[in-house]
């Protein structure tokens, strides 16, 4: 499954990821290459937990908008 992700630079270098369609599944790297190899392992630990517990998946939409 595909997930977009949000990579924010951070002042003191490194990068904070997170994935607005699991709300709380965030990651850190201190590269990019680092950041999205750590937001893959928590996207797989966050929706192996949501099975195990029998939850279902969130359900948030996502849209741009023009301003």
């Amino acid at each position: 499954m595909k997930y977009r992700i949000v990579m924010e630079p951070q002042p003191d270098g490194g990068y904070t990821v997170y994935v607005p369609a699991l709300p709380g599944c965030i990651s850190e790297g201190d590269s990019r290459t680092e950041a999205i190899a750590n937001i893959r392992e928590a996207i797989s630990v966050y929706t192996e937990s949501i099975a195990e517990r029998n939850l279902p998946t969130p359900q948030i939409e996502e849209s741009e908008v023009t301003v």
